[in-house]
This record gives structure tokens, sequence and C-alpha cells, in this order.
């Protein structure tokens, strides 16, 4: 980091450092949002971390070894202590921390971490990965597979988190999107403006090479809404080697499909980072099926000289440039991914055409942490708020 965000602070508040407080919807293991609260604590040592939930053995010691003060939820018995499960105490939990000790209030959030009730002499400033997905854009598509009595409860509760989804947006002072597609939900469904801030990627985690191997990857959970099973079938169609790494509540279906069309399709079930990084490194493409709301895996294989395929709505767009850094598709269906090989075969040739490693590492670069850092302490001073 060029400036230290305590220089920033005393620079522009005449020796005056205000008090910042760290807001995270749970911290129970390491993910993107995670990554991002880690890198919050780089810049803000000092700041406390008020948070659901917490299991520091499942976290990377900047995290497990910071300030959590987690909410009365941490007093359930363990087996009751998945965050899945407590939406519906979500809202009070955060609405009882007590934060008017703080100048500066940053939220870290997808859920209901942003409800938190701050004082008039209290800056929020709501770092937003996306609208509340369950509730807004993918509410259909989580209620599908919902039936009877389940079904109804869920109605029920969706439409009171909705409405108080709706309500706590207002008590953020400041919005800041992840990517251009969360800036148009934010617009949408909370009626409000947002700054653009691209989440880090720790690119120093891959290498790139020049040298592809004939296999596509996937590296995901294996949920409904990320449709691995389109990327599955379009090999199958097409003929071509796939590895896909990850496992979720997906992994039996989407395995079936693979016994049913041949042993083209391999699965690796969950792997580590090194695992990930050493296929990144080799794999032909990386095919991206879903729809995100920015896409760190896409990032990384860029960042492993790894051209990507994807379907090209949500964040991809602030990554991919069709046609240089990977191939964009249209329609999110089988024939759509199996277009997007295609074309990206014929764009590859022999050799690697318009997909040149060196180029997409350079793409990758721009979303480092170094840049994450620079970025979010512009966007607070311009917001006035540091």
């Amino acid at each position: 980091m060029t400036k230290n965000a305590k220089e920033v602070v005393t620079m522009n508040s005449v020796g005056y450092q205000p008090k910042i407080a760290i807001v995270h919807e749970w911290l129970t293991n390491m993910g993107g949002s995670e990554q991002v609260v880690s890198v919050l604590l780089e810049l803000f040592p000092d700041a406390p971390v008020y948070t659901s939930l917490f299991e520091p053995a499942n976290l990377v010691p900047i995290l497990a070894e910071a300030d959590v003060r987690p909410s009365f939820l941490q007093r359930l018995p363990k087996f009751l202590r998945k965050h899945q499960n407590l939406l519906p105490l979500m809202p009070y939990a955060f609405e009882q921390f007590d934060l008017s000790d703080y100048d500066l209030v940053l939220s870290s959030s997808s859920s209901c971490a942003k409800g938190v009730i701050t004082g008039t002499k209290t800056i929020h400033v709501c770092y937003c990965y996306t609208p509340m997905r369950y509730a807004w854009d993918s509410y259909h598509l989580y209620m599908k597979p919902l039936k009877g009595l389940k079904r109804w409860l869920a109605v029920w509760l969706m439409h009171r988190i909705r409405l108080w989804d709706r309500l706590s947006a207002d008590r953020v002072d400041y919005f800041i999107a992840i990517s251009h597609a969360v800036q148009e939900r934010i617009r949408k469904h909370y009626r409000r403006e947002s700054s653009l801030v691209y989440p880090p990627v720790d690119i120093d985690r891959f290498t790139f090479t020049c040298e592809r191997e004939e296999f596509y990857l996937v590296v995901s959970r294996l949920v409904g809404y990320k449709r691995v099973d389109l990327a599955i079938e379009a090999c199958n169609h097409l003929g071509r080697n796939l590895v896909v790494i990850g496992e979720g509540e997906e992994q039996k279906r989407l395995k079936v499909m693979k016994r049913s069309k041949g042993e083209i399709i391999k699965f690796m079930d969950r792997q580590s980072d090194q695992v990930v990084a050493d296929h990144l490194a080799r794999a032909r493409a990386f095919l991206f099926s879903g729809e995100e709301d920015f896409g760190l895996t896409m990032v990384e294989a860029l960042a492993s000289g790894c051209p990507v395929i994807a379907y090209g709505q949500g964040g991809v767009i602030d990554i991919v440039e069709d046609g240089v850094t990977g191939v964009l598709y249209n329609e999110q269906t089988v024939e759509g991914m199996m277009a997007g090989i295609l074309r990206f075969e014929e764009l590859n040739g022999k050799g690697q055409g318009n997909f040149e490693p060196s180029l997409l590492r350079g793409r990758a670069e721009e979303f480092s942490k170094e840049n994450f850092k620079k970025s979010l302490i512009t966007t607070l001073v311009e917001l006035g708020v540091l």
C-alpha cells in the first residue's frame, strides 16, 4: 500500500483519527467476502469486527486473531450455529450492536449486516456484494424447489425479510458496490446510487504459463444457481474433457450426468488452493455458466493465463473482454455454452490467438489487493468520510 490508511485520515482530518468499526455477516468460513474483511483489517488494524457468528478455527490468522465481537447468536449450542438456519434472527442480532462510540462504520454486506443502527454522528458506509439475493433477484429461483408447508413458511418469512431489507437500506449513508451489475441492483431495489470499488483478489497465489493442456475447467460450489450442469452437458455433447473442482448439494445429481455420458468429465471434489492454482495454470479455458455478482474465480483464472468462457451477464462484464481475455455468450443454456466453447476454439486456433497469457495476467492485476486498498481509501476520501 502506498499510503497507510491512518496517514490518509491524519492528512485529511488535521490529526484527528476517527474511530472505525467493521461489521460483517458471519465469520464461520473463508470465502470472498471474508477475504475482503481481512484486507479491511490490513487497512484499519485497530477496528473491531462485529458479526453474527464467529468460528476462528476456520479463518485465516488476521481474522481469527482480530478483535471480533459476535452477536447473541454465538451463545447458541454449536450444532444450532448455522447461519443458513438463523436468517429469521439475523435482523435482531445486528440491531443489538451498540455502535454509538464510532465515527465511521464499514459494513461488509450481502444480507443483514447493513441493518445495524447508527447515531446521527456516525457515518455508515456499506460495501455491498449484492442486495439480498434470495429476497430479490433470485427469489423465485430459491422458492422453486420448496413444497407444501415449508414453501408457505418461506413465503411468509421472505416477505417480512424483504420489507426489513428495504427499510434497513435507508440506514446506510453511502453504498459502495463491487460491480456495475450490483450498482444496478442497488439502484433497482434500494433506489440508491453507489460508488464502485472492485473486491481484492490475491493474484500473487497464481502463476501463468503459455503451455495449456486439452481440458476445460470448472471451479465452483456445486449449487443450483451456479449452473455447472450447463458446462457438463456442453462438454458431453462436444466430446471435450472437463475437470470439475468443488462440492455442494448438486454434487450427486451432476455426477449422475457424468456416468450417463462416459468418462470425459472428471470430478475432483473440493481441493486445496495449490491444486486449484495448478489446474488453472494448465487448463485450456475456464468455464463459468452462472451469473455472479462479481466472480473472483474468473479473475484467478486470468491471473493464471487461463482464458474465460462465460455467460455474459452480471459481474463478468467487469472482468472479461470478449474476444480478448475470453469469450462471452448470450444465452444461459447448454447451446449457449456450446457456442461459447466453439467460438473460443475458432478464435484460439492452433496457437494462443487473442488470448495471450501475459495480457490476461495484466487484466487480473487490475483487481489486486493493492488496487482495492487505493480505490477504497480514495472513495472514502471523496465521500468525505476520511
